[in-house]
């Protein structure tokens, strides 16, 4: 995958205040948080880089793509569109199996049937469910969903940003699916109120009132806070496992 800069430029936020943070940039490969409290802002900024924003949105930003304002076609063609979004609600409408959903993805970007296999399997690794190729899409839990659109994004998408909007309770390994779509060589911005998620980043812009107010790099010490939270998050996830299995739960 080509390396690609993504570049936030800075706006205003609700009271038409510009945002102290005047740009932020990004690089193929690196995780970024968005956080702040409910109402701040978040999903505001994230849909300001789904839409690649030239200051025709209520924020008044403007998203560059490698230094330079992207071509109309960006915006406007969904064949061309270099984002994807996974949200915490994701749910099938489509009346077919996981393996012909794949198969059809793959087709329409260019890539062998057979990758298929790749993502459900890949699928499994982040989800307690497995998901079986046969299935319906439509009786997938929304965990396995999910998973399978963040396997799917990673094998099959060609879309270099990945916008993902607080996936904490999604039903997925959240930890493997961040770095496994960092690891493809993607942008990934997370919207998040994990202390997880939000150490996991290499950095974090804190939203506030709508307004970009400060950039916090991931310090050593926060990462030495992220290992002990990942040893409780693993854990709590062998707990849960077995609570479903129904098994007894041993002190």
């Amino acid at each position: 995958m080509k390396t690609l800069t993504l570049t936030i430029k800075g706006g205003s936020d609700k009271d038409g205040r510009a945002d102290a943070v005047n740009e932020v940039e990004i690089v193929s490969g690196e995780i970024i948080g968005i956080v702040g409290p409910t109402g701040s802002g978040k999903s505001t900024l994230i849909a300001d880089i789904e839409q690649f924003a030239q200051g025709d949105t209520p924020s008044g930003r403007s998203i560059l793509i490698d230094g330079e304002e992207p071509e109309p076609t960006l915006r406007t063609d969904p064949r061309k569109k270099l984002v994807a979004q996974l949200s915490q609600n994701m749910h099938f409408l489509a009346d077919m199996s996981v393996e012909d959903f794949l198969r059809m993805h793959a087709k329409s970007r260019g890539k062998n049937g057979d990758t298929a296999n790749k993502v459900v399997e890949l699928a499994n690794t982040l989800t307690g469910e497995p998901i079986n190729p046969g299935h319906p899409l439509t009786i997938l839990s929304g965990g396995q969903s999910r998973a399978l659109m963040t396997a799917d994004i990673a094998v099959i998408s060609d879309s270099p940003i990945v916008l993902i909007d607080e996936i904490e309770n999604a039903g997925i390994k959240k930890k493997e699916a961040l770095h496994l779509l960092a690891g493809e060589g993607k942008i990934v911005v997370v919207v998040t109120h994990d202390p997880m998620l939000a150490l996991m980043a290499s950095r974090r812009i804190v939203m506030k009132n709508g307004g970009m107010t400060k950039v916090i790099s991931t310090t050593d010490q926060e990462h030495r806070v992220f290992l002990d939270i990942e040893k409780v998050d693993g854990w709590l996830t062998t707990l849960r496992e077995t609570i479903r299995r129904g098994e007894v739960v041993v002190a």
